[in-house]
């Protein structure tokens, strides 16, 4: 854009107006990341005003974070903070505010057990009032006892990581080299295809059913050469199908011929918010699986702890790497959950979460069903919600003012991509299930 025609959209000339104009132009996409802007001088020309009055507007842009000055380089628009997202994770992002917010993925606040109390009892107790040692074990003992008596096979090592992604990358960074081959479900969790392009690793899809992965599909994948296969045995993100006993048997059956070759990752990020059962190819595949469990859903995401078990030739590596990073996760941290995961009333706040998810996504299945559309309830937080366009879909959602992600960034190749949108009906609140049903119909229809 020219000093002349920047300056003709400039209504009031004084630094503050001047920013205010600029400001709108970035924000309606206008003037775009790095396009530079006229110099100081060229502007104050065109305006007709002093070159301190638009330094003065550049500053008053660059401490809002919009411009960046370089000298004698110039002055350009700086990347918005959509711009730090992966490119999954910013599609997602990229919705319209509504009224209903049901795109996030991310729990009910008011479901999540009170930290207070757990707080005041590790304060009480002394805990975290003095340093530990650098070379300490990883988890705290309490911790680890609680992680064993629960997990659904027995591993030979387990730590805890800040969330279940940060688990997934340092597991891949130590069982697949650059260029290897991922075997991914397809749709899938958007983050987890961000992070397999970033590690420089081959996506090959798995396509799902009513019972999990298809045999069919994953044995066409090991015939490809995957070296690991991701699998969300639980609640998967974002169908909300879990693996069933017999399903395991089968994904088990095709993978065993080549179990010395391939690893097998199993990301259950609902944890004990979800309902089904905790299957685990772990206890059919011996030495190969490494389980992932997350506490964000079920006890708070702002813990950032994610329990990861199975071998020792994996943990081991995976501990000694984050030795030379982060080191551990806040042991203060793992003690809050420790008393999170004793704690009577916490243990029923919980178990309180996971019958009103499941009662929530019962209910908003039962009413699509009375508008004619077919969605199984599943389990999570999340619902699959089939249109005939999804492009037609959001504009619709939004005119009716409900916020949905939409379905593109979960498929591996988002331009075979068909049409879904994923519904966060874990927020969902019961005075609004009908307005829900009713505008999801509408925009499902074609």
């Amino acid at each position: 854009m020219s000093p002349q025609e920047l300056a003709e959209l400039v209504v009031d000339r004084s630094p503050r107006g001047i920013a205010a104009t600029i400001a709108r132009l970035v924000h309606t996409g206008d003037l775009l990341p790095g396009d530079r802007l006229p110099t100081v001088r060229q502007l104050a020309v065109a305006l007709g005003v002093s070159p301190a009055t638009v330094g003065s507007a550049w500053q008053t842009l660059a401490a809002a974070g919009l411009v960046i000055s370089r000298g004698r380089a110039g002055t350009s628009v700086l990347p918005g903070p959509a711009a730090r997202l992966p490119p999954r994770y910013r599609d997602l992002a990229d919705v319209p505010a509504a009224r209903l917010d049901l795109a996030a993925g991310t729990p009910d606040p008011e479901l999540l057990p009170d930290l207070s109390p757990a707080l005041t009892r590790l304060a009480t107790r002394g805990l975290g009032a003095h340093a530990t040692g650098y070379l300490d074990d990883p988890v705290v003992p309490g911790l680890e006892r609680l992680l064993r008596s629960s997990w659904p096979f027995v591993p030979q090592r387990l730590t805890v990581v800040d969330g279940a992604v940060d688990a997934l990358s340092r597991v891949l960074e130590q069982v697949v080299g650059f260029g290897g081959r991922v075997a991914v479900e397809d749709p899938g969790f958007p983050p987890v295809l961000d992070l397999l392009d970033h590690l420089g690793l081959e996506r090959v899809p798995v396509t799902l059913d009513a019972s999990g992965p298809r045999p069919d599909a994953l044995a066409e994948a090991v015939r490809s050469g995957v070296r690991v296969v991701v699998l969300q045995p639980r609640a998967q993100n974002p169908t909300g199908i879990s693996i069933t006993p017999t399903r395991a048997r089968e994904l088990a059956a095709v993978l065993r011929p080549a179990a010395g070759e391939l690893w097998v990752l199993e990301d259950d990020h609902s944890g004990e918010v979800a309902s089904s059962r905790d299957v685990s190819l772990g206890t059919l595949l011996a030495d190969r699986v490494v389980h992932v469990r997350s506490y964000s859903k079920s006890h708070g995401p702002d813990l950032r702890i994610a329990a990861v078990g199975g071998p020792a030739v994996v943990l081991d590596g995976l501990v000694a790497r984050r030795m030379l990073g982060p080191g551990w996760t806040s042991r203060l941290l793992q003690h809050v959950l420790v008393d999170l995961l004793t704690d009577a009333q916490a243990v029923e706040a919980v178990a309180h979460a996971r019958r009103i998810y499941h009662g929530r996504r019962r209910t908003l299945s039962a009413a699509l069903a009375r508008h004619g559309v077919q969605v199984p309830p599943g389990d999570g937080i999340n619902m699959w919600v089939p249109v005939a366009d999804e492009r037609a879909a959001l504009v619709r959602l939004e005119a009716a003012g409900v916020r949905v992600a939409r379905g593109r960034p979960f498929f591996s190749d988002p331009a075979r991509a068909h049409g879904f949108v994923r519904v966060t009906v874990g927020v969902l609140r019961p005075d609004d299930v009908e307005t829900v049903a009713a505008a999801l119909a509408a925009a499902a229809a074609p």
